[in-house]
C-alpha cells in the first residue's frame, strides 16, 4: 500500500509550499514523463556537495585523493537506498506496473535516485541552508563512524581483518536472486556470519559490488552492536 504524501512530510520534517515538487520526486519514469529524473540531477550535485565539505571540514589532515575516497563511501547508490529505506521511502512512490511487480519500491537504484529527487525538490522548494541541514542529520551517524583509515580498505577486506582479529570465521557470501535481462542484471547478495548469526543483503548491478555492499552493511551492524 502507497502511503500519503502528507505522511512523508512528517517524516522529513517539512511541509512543501509547492507540494507538485514533492510529487514529482516521488514519480519514476515507468509512469509519466513528468518524473523525478530532473530533480535526481539537481539533487546528486548537492548531495556530492555536502558530504565533500563535512569530509573536508572533518578531516583537517586528509589530501585530496582521501577525501575522494570518504565522500563515494557516502554517496554510493546502496548507501543512499539505505537512507531512503530509513524513511520508507519506497513506500511512497508513483511506479509503473512493471516497476511494482518486479519489486522497485525496495531497488536500490530507483530508492537512491528518488532520495536525490528528494534532496533536489526540496533544495527549490525550502532552499539550500534547509537541505544541508537535513542531509547533515541523516547522514550523522555514518559521519561520525568513519575514518581515513578504514576509506583505504574494501568492505569486504575490513569484515575479513575484523573477524579475523576475533578468532571468527570468515563471513559466507551467497546470491540469493539475479533478476533483469542479461545486459541489465541486479544481484541480490546475502553476506552471513555463521558465529554470530547476523546476515545482511544487498543488491547491485555486479555480483563484486552487491558483496561489498553486503560486507559493508554487516560493519554498520558491527559497529552498532558494540
Amino acid at each position: 500500500m502507497r502511503y500519503s504524501i502528507e505522511q512523508l512530510q512528517k517524516v522529513i520534517g517539512y511541509t512543501f509550499s509547492d507540494p507538485s515538487l514533492l510529487t514529482a520526486a516521488l514519480t519514476h519514469r515507468s509512469v509519466e514523463s513528468l518524473n523525478y529524473e530532473r530533480l535526481e540531477f539537481l539533487g546528486d550535485s548537492i548531495v556530492n556537495f555536502v558530504i565533500a565539505e563535512a569530509v573536508y571540514l572533518k578531516f583537517r589532515q586528509a589530501q585530496e585523493g582521501e577525501l575522494s575516497r570518504l565522500r563515494a563511501s557516502f554517496v554510493r547508490e546502496e548507501t543512499l537506498a539505505d537512507l531512503a529505506r530509513e524513511m520508507d521511502l519506497g513506500q511512497y512512490l508513483n511506479l509503473g506496473a512493471g516497476e511494482l511487480k518486479s519489486g522497485g519500491r525496495d531497488r536500490a537504484s530507483i530508492l537512491a535516485d528518488a532520495f536525490e529527487a528528494l534532496i533536489g525538490a526540496l533544495y527549490l522548494d525550502a532552499g539550500f541552508a534547509f537541505c544541508q541541514e537535513r542531509l547533515l542529520a541523516w547522514f550523522d551517524s555514518r559521519l561520525k563512524m568513519s575514518t581515513i583509515k578504514k576509506s583505504h580498505k574494501d568492505p569486504k577486506t575490513q569484515l575479513q581483518e575484523w573477524l579475523q582479529s576475533k578468532s571468527l570465521n570468515l563471513p559466507v557470501y551467497e546470491v540469493v536472486e539475479v533478476l533483469g535481462l542479461a545486459h541489465e542484471q541486479t544481484f541480490s547478495v546475502s553476506c552471513r556470519l555463521n558465529d554470530l548469526n547476523y546476515t545482511t543483503h544487498a543488491e547491485h548491478s555486479t555480483r563484486r559490488k552487491a558483496e561489498q555492499e553486503a560486507a559493508l552493511k554487516m560493519l554498520h551492524l558491527l559497529e552498532n552492536k558494540k
